[in-house]
């Protein structure tokens, strides 16, 4: 980390005039309120607020300079490595420059690029291990917990700032699709764990979303690299494309996990899944040829459209009436 001086106390004219009538101020001045524990333990509190004000300019300046641009939760997380490492000034043209690149799918209006990116996750994990795929399929926990992995570059998920550096220094030599990658990777170290747990959704989201803290980089780094020359992006698009096809979004966010435990439309998707179970197994009776037959996988899947169909209708109908829960992302 770069030695830096104590940031002058209030603001400037220029960080005035970014912040009147600018949309996304109260919620840029939220998150980073939110953001103590990214800054190194023992500052001196003055230092801390200053370099917190100093992160709110920076996004507020990349943001006004690029109205294509559109703030996420999150997106303070990775400006405010690039300010405790460079200082303001390199910070904000680097963090420009990486919005409009790396991270320009995260800063659509919708979510449906970021979606689509965290779709890559199950391709990657089925082309090495098929057992953990399939097991996460069966639980229906879907990739949701790894989408503050994905959109931070695990900036808001891991405490060791060294850590965080170094995945940084890693992402920013490679291609924008790296950080899901080393995703999968990490799925794949804890492949023990995962297939240990209930083979329901709560209990492996639950597992997944804790990102163990002593997990070890340099070789997992290094695997997340074979991986991407083994399989590349555009041998698994139409893979991740199958996914977008596939997911709902009500089984994606919490407000339908909420709403399953009050309404219980779970006790459908759990009968769903029973009853797939056993038209699997008679079409394993029929059909010898090997896991790899992609005719095999539609022939199975093709046994299950009427259900599934009947059983979002119930999960539609139950959400309608459940209480609205607000998506709240990052504690």
């Amino acid at each position: 980390m770069s030695r830096r001086s104590p940031p002058p106390n209030g603001l400037g004219a220029h960080g005035k005039e970014l912040r009147e009538n600018n949309k996304d101020y109260q919620q840029v001045l939220l998150d980073v309120r939110r953001s103590l524990r990214r800054f190194p333990p023992g500052m001196p509190d003055d230092q801390r607020e200053g370099l917190q004000e100093e992160l709110i300019d920076i996004i507020l300046h990349v943001l006004k300079r690029n109205p294509q641009l559109h703030y996420y939760q999150g997106y303070h997380d990775i400006v405010v490595t690039f300010l405790l490492v460079v200082g303001d000034r390199l910070a904000t043209a680097l963090v420009e420059k990486l919005s409009t690149h790396h991270l320009r799918d995260f800063m659509d209006p919708t979510m449906d690029n970021t979606k689509h990116i965290l779709n890559y996750l199950m391709p990657i994990i089925d082309q090495v291990n098929p057992e953990v795929h399939d097991f996460m399929q069966s639980a229906e926990v879907g990739t949701i917990f790894a989408l503050s992995w994905l959109i931070t570059w695990f900036g808001h998920v891991l405490s060791d700032f060294r850590h965080v550096v170094r995945l940084y220094d890693f992402f920013l030599a490679c291609h924008p699709l790296m950080p899901i990658y080393f995703a999968a990777v990490i799925v794949l170290y804890r492949e023990q764990e995962v297939l240990d747990c209930e083979c329901d959704m709560a209990s492996v989201h639950h597992l997944l979303s804790q990102i163990p803290q002593d997990l070890p980089y340099e070789t997992l780094i290094s695997r997340a690299g074979d991986l991407f020359v083994q399989f590349p992006p555009s041998e698994l698009a139409r893979e991740a494309a199958q996914q977008q096809a596939e997911r709902t979004a009500a089984s994606t966010f919490k407000d339908f996990e909420l709403a399953s435990v009050q309404q219980r439309p779970d006790t459908v998707l759990r009968q769903r899944f029973r009853e797939r179970l056993r038209g699997e197994e008679r079409t394993k009776s029929i059909l010898t040829k090997p896991r790899t037959n992609r005719f095999v996988k539609l022939a199975v899947m093709g046994l299950t459209v009427a259900l599934g169909a009947a059983a979002l209708a119930v999960v539609k109908s139950a959400l309608e009436w459940a209480p609205k829960f607000e998506l709240q992302i990052f504690p």
